[in-house]
């Protein structure tokens, strides 16, 4: 056991206790509908939209979200509240209007069976292979976050509270598969806001409100602009040219066009109008986000001048938890640390669940074991599911070895991301774009980020966020470059097998009549003009 920085009472366990219960019980309560593949991996594609955009943010509520964002907010200032706007709402946009009618038409199970259908399989088989190591890794962020808290907050190890985290993720997605998992970040959004919100509150009236925490912190952090000249004129050390780029462009598009965590969720909605209506609809909520994380943040700074030091936890992901135990009563602080595990295990459970899809469709089926039945590809997802949880125990260890959380996983969507967006960009546009043209792209992009990672001192850049952004950005730029080449050396596919996966090939979707608030080109159109709104108002 550890030292608690906060002592709960049996209220407290309580809450936490009947959460768990909770979750479980949902789990279990949905297997009798768990019938054949489509149900368990997919949810029978029969959630209605409103729930699926929930889910489709609350799957992104994980450690970044929560514990990376607000340690964030403490190293970078205001400036991270672009993860929430530049880095989301634009991509969210695009991919319920132009990128969800190929998804959800496609009938793809998954992201590299598209890639399958678009490109060739050795294009699928890289992608579901890299995608899978990807999403083991973040699991294991996700287990190492609430591992934390549970250590920090109630003196549990961390080992046993690893562990722990572990089993209850495993029962109620292994019992009840997507849909389960679905309905489970559904509720888990409404606790997260409920016992965090409170926090930002407190934190504020301490400082003297919004304009007593303007004025009592570093300039360079009171803006999200001003001062992106010149990489010595922010906080985040990055000038707005690599903002632009690597954040708003690559990294931000290369995540929530192309990972399946999040697209499998639009995949799940009961039709296409839902489906491009999940990420739009998500994104008027994500804006709202940095009411949660960067402001207390940036209030942090204030309230606790010597974090990151040993005696303060030794790193910038304790905001939130030390915010937590300075200002939560008894009952309280354990509807606070009930919320922070909900966003912990909607993230990992998101993970898990599109880890099991893949695993089973695009490597299990594809190369292991092709002609089996529905059901042994159910049982598979099951296994899948447990294999995926215990690896992740493994990579949480990995997740302590950096000093932010959201480092770490800006450096694995370089890797990972950022040239596959390259790759759906081209496809999706570029009739002439071939199957080894989008295979050596996709091998060419992630290797580049791989050696500027290991190949460049850790100097290099003026800092961990800077660094992200520009490999990011290069590794899209070789991604890009390599597949156009290669393209025009190799033999395209007819246009008969493009119908539907490349624009101007096939019939033009068309929105059928529905009132304007469900319409996705209007509805896309609100959400980017809040979008600029709140970037003149932050400037």
């Amino acid at each position: 056991m550890g030292e608690a920085i906060f002592h709960p009472k049996f209220v407290d366990y309580s809450i936490i206790l009947v959460y768990f219960a909770f979750v479980i019980l949902v789990g279990v309560g949905l297997k009798s509908k768990m019938k054949t593949g489509e149900d368990f991996f997919l949810s029978g594609r029969s959630i209605p939209g409103w729930i699926t955009s929930i889910a489709f943010l609350s799957a992104n509520l994980g450690a970044v979200e929560m514990l990376g964002m607000a340690a964030s907010g403490y190293q970078y200032g205001f400036m991270t509240a672009h993860y929430y706007w530049l880095g989301a709402v634009p991509a969210m946009v695009f991919l319920g209007i132009f990128m969800m009618p190929f998804y959800y038409g496609s009938k793809a199970r998954s992201v590299p069976e598209f890639l399958k259908f678009r490109y060739n399989e050795a294009t699928r088989g890289f992608n579901a292979v890299s995608f899978a190591v990807m999403t083991i890794l973040m699991s294991g962020i996700s287990l190492y976050a609430m591992a934390l808290i549970l250590k920090v907050l109630l003196g549990w190890s961390m080992n046993m509270s690893i562990v722990l985290s572990a089993l209850i993720v495993l029962v109620y997605v292994g019992v009840g598969g997507l849909t389960s998992s679905i309905y489970n970040e559904v509720i888990q959004f409404f606790l997260i806001w409920i016992g965090l919100l409170p926090i930002t509150f407190l934190a504020l009236i301490d400082v003297g409100g919004w304009d007593g925490l303007m004025s009592r912190i570093p300039e360079n952090l009171t803006h999200t602009w001003v001062g992106t000249s010149t990489a010595a004129g922010n906080g985040m050390s990055v000038e707005w040219i690599g903002l632009v780029l690597g954040l708003g462009f690559v990294l931000s598009f290369g995540y929530w066009t192309t990972d399946f965590l999040v697209v499998q969720r639009a995949m799940a909605a009961k039709d296409m109008t839902a489906a491009r209506n999940t990420p739009i609809m998500a994104s008027f909520l994500k804006i709202l986000m940095p009411l949660l994380t960067v402001i207390p943040g940036l209030a942090a700074i204030i309230l606790l001048p010597k974090l990151g030091t040993v005696d303060h936890g030794g790193n910038y992901d304790m905001v939130l938890p030390l915010l937590m135990a300075k200002y939560y009563p008894t009952g309280l602080l354990g509807l606070g640390i009930t919320a922070l595990l909900a966003s912990f295990m909607s993230g990992m459970a998101g993970n898990v669940t599109a880890f099991t899809t893949v695993w089973t469709y695009d490597i299990y089926q594809a190369y292991i074991k092709k002609e089996a039945s529905d059901k042994h590809y159910l049982f598979m997802g099951r296994l899948a599911t447990a294999g995926g949880i215990i690896i992740s125990i493994g990579t949480a260890y990995i997740a302590m070895g950096f000093p932010s959380i959201m480092d770490y996983i800006q450096t694995l969507f370089g890797f990972f991301n950022a040239p596959l967006f390259a790759i759906f960009l081209i496809g999706m546009t570029w009739k002439r774009a071939t199957g080894w043209g989008g295979f050596w792209g996709l091998l060419v992009g992630t290797l580049t980020a791989a050696i500027l990672y290991f190949g460049l001192p850790s100097d290099y850049f003026p800092s961990a966020a800077a660094g992200n952004f520009w490999r990011a950005w290069w590794a899209f730029f070789a991604a890009f470059v390599v597949e156009i080449l290669v393209s025009f050396f190799t033999k395209p596919k007819k246009p008969a097998e493009l119908i539907g996966l490349v624009y101007g090939v096939g019939d033009k979707l068309k929105e059928p009549n529905l009132p304007w608030y469900r319409k996705p080109s209007i509805l896309g159109t609100i959400s980017m003009v809040i979008f600029v709104a709140v970037n003149i108002w932050a400037f």
